[in-house]
């Protein structure tokens, strides 16, 4: 009804104002351009009719605007769908699932809908073996519904007010089908059976997992697929009566265990992101962060570590020398003691690095994880700005297989090259922040490399000291000039007294 009213008050708007304009055409008025008479026109209509509706709608807003409010809002958002123009310079398909939906942004997408039915006998397997009423679980989650309604950026009238059952729904169905589908990873890799499930399942069985785990922890880390860890903790807070054994599994027994003494809520968040890492086979979220946001939130803060305080502007260096080049120029690569991406530095002539680990998954979580730093403004840019280092120092296949002889690069690609490209694909549309101490670690870098002696050094060595034939040639010849010469000063300190 609103939507046709404004519609019919902009008509007749419009209506009007053509009228007065024809009106002012049939007077003797100067020659003005077609927008000098827009200008008068619209000066005239305001005179009569006051101001427009939009103008009214703005002075509206702004005196609604509250500053602490839109910080809030912005805030709660955390999972977008990624804009077209990201997808255009990306990889259109990195930020969709392929296998499951989870959350409303492409739940009943015909390609994912025979998992629909996998997900009820998930949600029906979890309620049974928890012995608790299905409307316990609906009743924890729609206490939350706001929340995880507010964690979703741009969603669908579909999803709200009057649907807002449906919305609920949907979250307890896809959260009890993530708890069984890592329940079921756990229980089966670490002691082989199945729980309460057939062994020929499609999904729950051995086989089951081996064939689509894969796939699954794809789509958990894509970005408009996320489902936030809230409903996950409100669904697993309702079994806090059920008997540990039931659930399975040592984070599951160790979580409940937590709920059952009243340990802090801390504890109990650091379990679920644990829980989640787990499935992933992601490094565990370090340090007190609290309940992370989604499966893709506790991958970011897993690799990328507590943010640095009290960050300042550093001297922007947009680029350095290829490894390659690092080589040439004496530089020394070396491994570093953490897998946090934040670990890199330069001392010494020697540059550290986590170790970088390349799967065929590898270019789509990275994809993913750089969207959710430029959608979501407490993210960070670690990653950006890891993959725009990495950029810089991966120019060809030669580069990767230097890196990789290091040990700090292992791949499962068909060559170096391949992982040449993905950094160099990755790279497009992506600067480095002006906050980032990478841009330090590149400019002691480049210092170093503009110094002759380094290049000397790191030449000879090259050249006469990594070949032990070449090294014991040139050891052979310094012995013989040095005999030589001393050959010769004996031979003349004799003549010499002589005269």
């Amino acid at each position: 009804m609103e939507n046709a009213s404004s519609t019919s008050s902009c008509v007749v708007e419009i209506e009007a104002k053509m009228m007065e304009y024809s009106m002012v055409e049939a007077k003797v008025i100067p020659q003005h351009s077609l927008r000098s008479k827009e200008r008068y026109m619209g000066l005239r209509a305001e005179d009569k009719a006051g101001p427009s509706s939009w103008v009214l709608e703005m002075e509206k807003m702004l005196e609604d605007t509250n500053p602490s409010v839109e910080t809030l809002h912005w805030k709660k958002a955390c999972i977008y769908r990624v804009p077209k123009w990201l997808k255009d310079i990306t990889n259109n398909k990195a930020y969709m699932p392929k296998m499951v939906s989870l959350g409303p942004f492409h739940h009943g997408d015909p390609e994912l809908i025979p998992m629909e039915e996998h997900k009820r006998r998930a949600t029906l397997h979890l309620v049974k073996r928890s012995g608790k009423p299905l409307r316990e679980f609906i009743a924890a989650v729609e206490k939350v519904a706001n929340d995880l309604d507010d964690a979703y950026s741009d969603l669908g009238e579909e999803w709200r007010g009057a649907n807002r059952a449906r919305f609920v729904e949907m979250m307890v169905m896809d959260g009890c089908f993530l708890l069984e589908i890592m329940r079921a990873c756990e229980r089966i890799i670490k002691t082989g059976s199945l729980m309460d499930y057939a062994p020929n399942d499609p999904v729950f069985s051995l086989h089951g997992i081996l064939s689509s785990v894969t796939i699954i922890r794809s789509d958990m880390l894509a970005m408009e697929n996320q489902l936030p860890l809230l409903a996950l903790q409100r669904l697993l807070a309702v079994q806090k009566g059920a008997s540990p054994c039931l659930l399975c599994g040592e984070q599951w027994v160790r979580f409940f265990k937590s709920l059952q003494l009243h340990v802090d809520h801390e504890q109990g968040s650091r379990v679920i992101n644990n829980m989640v890492s787990d499935f992933l086979d992601q490094p565990y979220v370090e340090g007190d962060y609290g309940l992370c946001l989604h499966p893709l939130d506790v991958l970011h803060r897993g690799i990328c570590g507590r943010h640095a305080d009290g960050k300042k502007q550093q001297e922007c260096v947009h680029t350095m020398p290829c490894a390659v080049e690092l080589g040439e120029a004496g530089i020394h690569f070396k491994l570093s003691k953490t897998e946090c991406i934040r670990d890199v530095d330069f001392q010494n002539g020697v540059l550290s690095m986590p170790l970088v680990s390349v799967s065929e998954a590898s270019e789509n979580k990275l994809f993913n994880l750089m969207a959710f730093e430029r959608l979501h403004n407490c993210a960070g840019r670690d990653v950006i700005d890891y993959v725009v280092f990495m950029d810089s120092m991966i120019d060809s296949g030669a580069d990767v297989a230097l890196l990789r002889s290091k040990g700090l690069i292992k791949h499962l690609l068909g060559s170096d090259e391949a992982v040449a490209r993905m950094f160099n694909n990755m790279k497009k549309g992506a600067i480095m922040s002006p906050f980032s101490k990478l841009h330090d670690v590149q400019r002691q870098v480049n210092a170093h490399c503009k110094k002759p002696w380094n290049r000397w050094r790191a030449n000879f060595v090259q050249t006469y000291l990594n070949n032990p034939w070449v090294f014991i040639s040139l050891l052979a010849a310094a012995i013989l000039v040095v005999a030589t010469l001393m050959q010769t000063i004996y031979t003349a300190i004799p003549f010499h007294r002589k005269n």
